[in-house]
Formats: C-alpha cells, sequence, structure tokens
C-alpha cells in the first residue's frame, strides 16, 4: 500500500505546480515575488496570477481538491485523488501548450521539507481535514484583509508556496518599522497553524521596544523574533484583535 501525507502536506505539494507556472511564464522578480499565490475566498481556490495576456490562470481548488486551468474559452480540471505526479505534470504539459503555445517547467530553486518521484499519488484522505484548512486559508485571509485596511498598508495579500505561508509585508506608517503579517503552517515554532507578526528596522528584525504580555498569543526569540498566536478554534474577531495589539505595541 502507498504511504499517503496529510493533507496539509499534500495540498502544499500541489501548490507547487502554481508555483512552477508563475516561474515557467512569468518574468523572474529578484524577491520572488513572481512565484506567491492568491487565494480566492469565493471560490476557496488558490490561483497564480495572470499567465498570458489574456488571462490564463492555474487553480487549486481546495473544496474539489483539484485543479483547474482557466482561460477565456472555460475552464477544465483535473481532480488530484489518485492521480501520480507523472499524471498531473503531463496534464499541465497539454494544457501549457494548448492554451499558452508554451513549455511548462516544473523546477525550484529551493527544497521543500518532503520529495516526491513521479510514482508519488495524491488521495484524498480525510475530507474534514481538508474543509478545515480551508476555513484556515478563509480566516487568513479575512484577517489580513482588515489589518491592511486598518492600517493602510501598501502590501497585497499572498500565499508564498515555498514556506505555505499567507502573509503581508509593509511599513507602518510613521513609525521607521516595516511588519510581516501571516498565518504559517506547523514547523518548529507550533505543532499547529499559527498566526504572526514580526518587525523590522534598518533590515533587522526587533521586538517593540517595550512589549508586554498579549491578551492572545505570546511573543518569542529564539528561532524567531515577533509574536505568534496557535490557530485552534480562533473567530476573526480573536485573529484581529492579536494583530490590532501587537501593532499598538510596536508603535510605542
Amino acid at each position: 500500500m502507498p504511504e499517503f501525507k496529510s493533507m496539509k502536506d499534500q495540498l502544499h505539494l500541489a501548490s507547487q505546480y502554481l508555483a512552477a507556472a508563475n516561474m515557467s511564464f512569468l518574468e523572474k522578480k529578484a524577491d520572488d515575488s513572481h512565484t506567491n499565490v492568491g487565494f480566492d475566498t469565493d471560490t476557496m481556490k488558490m490561483e497564480t496570477y495572470d499567465l498570458s495576456p489574456s488571462g490564463d490562470r492555474l487553480a487549486l481548488n481546495y473544496r474539489r481538491f483539484s485543479l483547474e486551468w482557466i482561460s477565456k474559452n472555460g475552464m477544465i480540471s483535473l481532480s488530484l485523488d489518485g492521480k501520480t505526479h507523472n499524471e498531473i505534470l503531463q496534464w499541465l504539459q497539454e494544457c501549457s501548450q494548448k492554451h499558452l503555445g508554451k513549455e511548462y517547467v516544473y523546477e525550484f530553486h529551493y527544497e521543500l521539507p518532503y520529495t516526491i518521484n513521479d510514482a508519488y499519488q495524491y488521495k484524498l484522505t480525510d475530507a474534514a481535514a481538508l474543509e478545515h484548512l480551508c476555513n484556515l486559508r478563509i480566516l487568513a485571509e479575512y484577517t489580513l484583509e482588515s489589518i491592511v485596511e486598518t492600517h493602510h498598508l501598501d502590501s497585497p495579500i499572498r500565499i508564498w508556496p515555498h514556506h505555505f505561508d499567507t502573509g503581508a509585508y509593509a511599513p507602518l506608517n510613521d513609525t521607521g518599522i516595516s511588519i510581516g503579517i501571516g498565518m504559517a503552517i506547523p514547523d518548529t515554532l507550533s505543532d499547529e497553524h499559527y498566526f504572526y507578526i514580526s518587525g523590522y528596522k534598518d533590515g533587522k528584525a526587533i521586538l517593540p521596544s517595550s512589549s508586554s504580555d498579549l491578551s492572545l498569543g505570546k511573543w518569542v526569540d529564539q528561532g524567531f523574533t515577533g509574536a505568534i498566536l496557535p490557530a485552534t478554534n480562533l473567530v476573526e474577531s480573536e485573529t484581529v484583535q492579536f494583530f490590532q495589539e501587537t501593532i499598538h505595541q510596536f508603535k510605542k
């Protein structure tokens, strides 16, 4: 029997197909921003940038666990359930040749925490987990949209396929400080998804000059400099409160 990865890991792997599409068909940017993707809370899809002048996009549909090639002529989809990595690459090559007349290249300049081969098979093993992961992305989008709007931050909200975090980064007006805000997947800082904020001044990570205990989350300074809040059982008012409180301390 094949060993199936968690739904989180499978989505992380599947997002690389979108990153590779951006890297195959878009102009490279020094900050790697050409690799990131958006998340549409209405359709529950992760989407690339426009890959052509006519608006072709590649999407990862969370609810349907499928890839979708979206063009002016409509949409074609491929269910990931039961498909091998090689079958998916063949489908992507066919789509890119048909719609763009260009070659899709699955190559990266970064490493993921896990590897797969051509025979690796995707499997929808836990529909409830998939729904939970979708809801976390929705919560992250709504939360960051609120903070970006409230504090007039000049930043898009994007998912970076390498680390698979939803994030935004911008100067914090009139403070000389820039902040990174977002939601990260489990790592050495947390066994579960978590919201985070970090501050930077003169290119260095900093904590607020007078940081104090938070009503939600905590400040950390080992492995990461900033504040984190585990995402389990949170609602938007709580995640917004976490960011409002930490930003207030950065502004002091």
